[in-house]
């Protein structure tokens, strides 16, 4: 089958997608193996180009490292009216903005390499608040020595001596909304604690 050169580019591209989302992510092939059914000589192929994608291979794929398809594929963007925010790397880890137009606070993406979990406290002007989407991510606060799993949070003021990274266990997947000049969230809706649960 014939293809126009934009979806023939994609194509081309999906092997090293695959594998450099696999490796940024701390996966091994027989992890992803046995997460998604799939032979690691399969896999294997398939980042390498020796192996021709389909959607039998990739649904699987994304579901294990839960992505979506099209940013799985590349698709061409042709006609795509979605704003795609890029990814940067910054002192090792990979941050993706997910505010666009300046304000006061700012948020982001943050994935942090299993590598990041040497110390190295800094301070300066702002306020942060962290949530861990998934992994365990060590936060160090002046004193504090903590370790947060998936689900919990943490905020604090940055010219407290701090610094935040993984146990080393692996990666670690952060929101992060940061305040440059000590900006705080305001929550406006809070629950009734009349009809809080207790257990």
């Amino acid at each position: 089958m014939d293809h126009s050169p934009a979806i023939g580019a994609a194509l081309a591209e999906v092997g090293p997608r695959l594998k450099r989302l696999r490796t940024r992510r701390g996966v091994t092939l027989a992890e992803l193996s046995e997460a998604t059914g799939i032979s690691k000589s399969t896999l294997s192929r398939l980042e390498s180009g020796r192996r021709r994608p389909s959607l039998e291979l990739l649904l699987p794929i994304s579901q294990a490292h839960q992505v979506p398809l099209d940013e799985l594929v590349g698709a061409p963007e042709v006609g795509d009216p979605r704003v795609r925010l890029k990814p940067r790397r910054v002192n090792g880890n990979t941050v993706l903005p997910l505010t666009r137009q300046p304000g006061s606070i700012q948020a982001y993406k943050m994935v942090l390499p299993r590598e990041r979990h040497e110390p190295d406290l800094c301070t300066h002007e702002g306020y942060e608040w962290l949530y861990v989407l998934s992994g365990r991510l060590r936060l160090i606060l002046a004193d504090h020595d903590l370790t947060l799993g998936a689900g919990e949070v943490a905020e604090f003021d940055t010219r407290l001596p701090h610094w935040f990274g993984t146990t080393g266990e692996g990666p670690v997947e952060v929101l992060s909304l940061f305040g440059r000049q000590g900006e705080r969230m305001h929550v406006r809706a809070r629950p009734d604690p009349r009809h809080a649960v207790t257990t």
